[in-house]
C-alpha cells in the first residue's frame, strides 16, 4: 500500500485542481510572452515524462536541468518526479567546471539544457562525463546530437498511446520517502555539495508554510503571481509548488532589469524575492524624492520617514493613524502603482531584510513577511505570519519543525524538513548532524520569550577583533547598506584592532545628488573625494547606531560591483568573502598599514 503521506506529483496534481483553467504558466522570451494553459501543461508534462521513460530513465536515476526559469523548467521538473527520477537543478551562473563535477558526482543520465547557447558553454565538459547519455535541448537543436524537448514530448506520446496506463502505473509506484531532488549548494569555499531532499521533506513543508500564507486561497485563487529568483534554489522551487496548490498563474519574467516594466504587465498579487531587489526599490523610491521640490518634496518625505516608525506588529492608532491615512492617500497608493497596482504581499528568504526596509514595504500597505532556512531545510524553518510580525525576526517555526539555540548560540532545527543527508559524504553529513537528529545551521541566533527567532549572524563569518571583541559584520553591513548612496558593503576586521570595510557606491544615485548641487565628478568615481565625502557622511550615520568596537574606522571604495560572473557572489547573491578577502588583499591592507 502506498505511503500516507504526500509525493510532489501528488501535492501538484492536487493542487492544479484548485486552479480556475485557461492560463497556467507564461514565460517572457525574447522580449514576448509565451503562455501555456492548463489542459496544455497537464497533457505535456505527462507525455514528457513517458518521452523520458523512453529514453531509459528510470526510478533512482538522475536528470539535471541547466536552464533559466521557464515553463518548461516547471514542465521538466513535473515530469522527472513522476516516474520516481531525481531532478539535479543547475544555475545559469554556474562556472563549467562545477557543472562537469555536478553532473559527475550526481550520476546523471539525462542533461536537459534550455538552449543551444547554453550547452555550447559546457559541451567539452559535458562530452566527458561517462553517465550522461543524452542531453536535451529545450529550444533549437542546432548541435546533432541534441535531442529536441519536443520530440522527447512526442515520443511520450506515442508510448501513451501504447500504454495508456503507464504513467499513472510510474506515479503510484513513487514513494515519499524516494529522492526527490539532489540540490548541490553553491557555499562560499570549496567544492558543493549535494544536498539529499525527499519528497516528503519538500512536500510537509510546503504544507506546513502554505498555512502560514497571510491571505486565504479564495482571494488568491486565478491571481498573477511573478516569478524572478532562480527555480534552481530551493526557496522558488517550493514556493511555485504553493502558488499551484494557490490555484494561480505564474508568470516567468526574462530578466531583473525589466522587472518593473513586468509588474506593469503582470499586475502581481503576491511574488518571493531576497532582500537585494527589495533594497534596491526602496532606495529607488528615496531618491525619487529629490527630483521634487518645494511642498511636494516635503509632502514626499514627510509620507516617506513617517515609515522608519511603522510597526506592523503593533499598527498606528489615535493621530498616529490619522496620518498613515493621508500619506497613503497622497503618496503610498502611488508608490504601490509601481508594482502594478494589484500587489497584496512579498516574501523575503536568503538572507536577513534590514528593518528599515521591512518598516517601509509594511507601511506602504504591502505585506511583507520574512522566512528563514536553508537547502537543507527544504528551506523553511520559520516564517512570520500576518499579525505576528516582530521587526528584525524571522518569525516562529512553522507546524512540526522543532528549533532551538546551542550553548555556543548556534541554531538547531530538528523535524521532517531536515535533508537525507550530502550525497557521498556520510563525514560532512556527520559534522552538521547531532546523535539525536539536530541539523547545525551553523547560523548564529537568540528565542525571545514569545518564541520569535533572531538570526544575528553566519557562525563562521562572526570575526574577533585583535581587541577580544566580537563582531557580527552582517550587523555592520547592514547599518550601512541602510543608505541610498551604498550598492554593497563587506566588513573586515578579523584579528584587526578595528573595523574596516570595502563599499560599492551606488553611483547612479550618487552622481544625481552631485550633480544637484553642481558637482561634476571625474572619473574614475572610487578616487573622487567628494564621493567619499559622501559616502563617509553615511558611514558615520551608521556608525552611530554600532557599539563602539562595531564602528567602521577605515574604509575603501570599489569602482564595480561585485557579481556571479567574477566568482564573488553566489547564485542566490551572498558574498563570497573568502573570495573577496583574497582579491581585494591590497586594498584591504591599504586600511591597516603597519599595524
Amino acid at each position: 500500500m502506498k505511503n500516507s503521506k504526500s509525493t510532489l506529483p501528488d501535492l501538484v496534481f492536487k493542487g492544479i485542481e484548485n486552479h480556475p483553467g485557461g492560463l497556467f504558466l507564461s514565460t517572457k522570451r525574447n522580449g514576448a510572452w509565451h503562455d501555456m494553459s492548463l489542459d496544455d501543461f497537464k497533457n505535456k508534462a505527462k507525455y514528457l515524462a513517458l518521452g523520458l521513460y523512453e529514453l531509459g530513465v528510470r526510478p533512482g536515476d538522475k536528470v539535471s536541468i541547466h536552464s533559466e526559469n521557464s515553463t518548461e523548467w516547471m514542465l521538466s521538473d513535473l515530469a522527472i518526479l513522476s516516474i520516481g527520477a531525481a531532478n539535479v537543478p543547475i544555475y545559469t551562473t554556474q562556472p563549467g567546471e562545477q557543472i562537469k563535477y555536478i553532473l559527475e558526482n550526481s550520476d546523471t543520465v539525462v542533461h536537459i539544457v534550455s538552449s543551444d547557447e547554453l550547452f555550447s558553454e559546457t559541451k567539452p565538459l559535458i562530452k566527458s562525463v561517462k553517465s550522461v547519455k543524452a542531453v536535451i535541448s529545450i529550444h533549437g537543436s542546432k548541435h546533432k546530437k541534441l535531442r529536441k524537448f519536443q520530440d522527447v514530448i512526442e515520443n511520450g506520446k506515442k508510448l501513451n498511446e501504447k500504454e495508456p496506463n503507464l504513467f499513472e502505473e510510474l506515479r503510484e509506484k513513487v514513494d515519499p520517502e524516494d529522492l526527490a531532488t539532489l540540490i548541490y549548494t553553491s557555499g562560499t569555499t570549496g567544492l558543493p555539495k549535494g544536498v539529499m531532499l525527499t519528497h516528503n521533506n519538500i512536500a510537509t513543508n510546503v504544507e506546513a508554510s502554505f498555512d502560514k500564507l497571510p491571505f486565504n486561497l479564495e482571494d488568491a485563487r486565478g491571481e498573477n503571481i511573478l516569478s524572478f529568483l532562480p527555480m534552481s534554489h530551493i526557496f522558488e522551487r517550493m514556493i511555485e509548488y504553493i502558488y499551484i496548490k494557490m490555484g494561480c498563474r505564474i508568470y516567468y519574467i526574462e530578466t531583473v532589469d525589466e522587472i518593473r516594466d513586468d509588474m506593469q504587465y503582470i499586475k502581481p498579487y503576491f511574488f518571493a524575492s531576497v532582500p537585494r531587489l527589495l533594497e534596491k526599490i526602496h532606495t529607488g523610491v528615496k531618491v525619487k524624492g529629490q527630483e521634487m521640490s518645494g511642498l511636494k518634496k516635503n509632502l514626499y518625505y514627510w509620507a516617506i520617514y513617517l515609515t522608519e516608525e511603522y510597526d506592523p506588529e503593533h499598527p498606528p492608532s489615535g493621530i498616529s493613524a490619522i496620518k498613515h491615512k493621508i500619506a497613503d492617500k497622497l503618496i503610498y497608493s502611488k508608490i504601490r502603482e509601481l508594482f502594478g497596482g494589484n500587489l497584496f504581499g512579498i516574501v523575503s528568504g536568503g538572507a536577513a531584510l534590514s528593518p528599515e526596509v521591512f518598516r517601509f514595504l509594511n507601511a506602504i500597505g504591502l505585506i511583507c513577511i520574512q522566512g528563514y532556512g536553508l537547502t537543507e531545510t527544504s528551506p523553511v524553518i520559520t516564517v512570520q505570519t500576518k499579525g505576528a510580525m516582530r521587526i528584525g525576526s524571522s518569525g516562529k517555526p512553522i507546524r512540526d519543525v522543532e528549533v532551538k539555540i546551542a550553548d555556543d548560540g548556534e541554531i538547531l532545527t530538528r523535524g521532517p524538513h531536515i535533508m537525507k543527508g550530502y550525497y557521498k559524504n556520510a563525514e560532512q553529513t556527520k559534522e552538521v548532524m547531532t546523535e539525536d537528529g539536530w541539523f547545525k545551521t551553523g547560523d548564529i541566533g537568540k528565542i525571545d520569550e514569545d518564541g520569535y527567532l533572531f538570526i544575528t549572524d553566519r557562525k563562521k563569518s562572526m570575526f574577533k577583533l585583535s581587541t577580544g571583541k566580537y563582531v557580527s559584520p552582517q550587523n555592520v553591513e547592514n547599518q550601512i547598506a541602510g543608505s541610498g548612496f551604498v550598492e554593497q558593503v563587506v566588513v573586515i576586521g578579523y584579528q584587526k584592532k578595528f573595523c574596516s570595510a570595502l563599499i560599492v557606491p551606488a553611483y547612479d544615485n550618487v552622481l544625481k545628488r552631485l550633480k544637484r548641487e553642481g558637482f561634476e565628478p571625474e572619473k574614475p568615481y572610487s578616487r573622487d573625494e567628494r564621493i567619499r565625502k559622501l559616502i563617509q557622511q553615511e558611514v558615520d550615520k551608521a556608525n552611530k547606531h554600532l557599539s563602539p568596537w562595531e564602528t567602521v574606522k577605515k574604509f575603501v571604495l570599489l569602482e564595480e560591483p561585485f557579481t556571479i560572473d567574477n566568482g564573488e557572489l553566489t547564485p542566490t547573491m551572498k558574498v563570497k568573502r573568502s573570495v573577496v578577502l583574497e582579491k581585494f588583499k591590497e586594498e584591504i591592507d591599504s586600511m591597516y598599514g603597519e599595524e
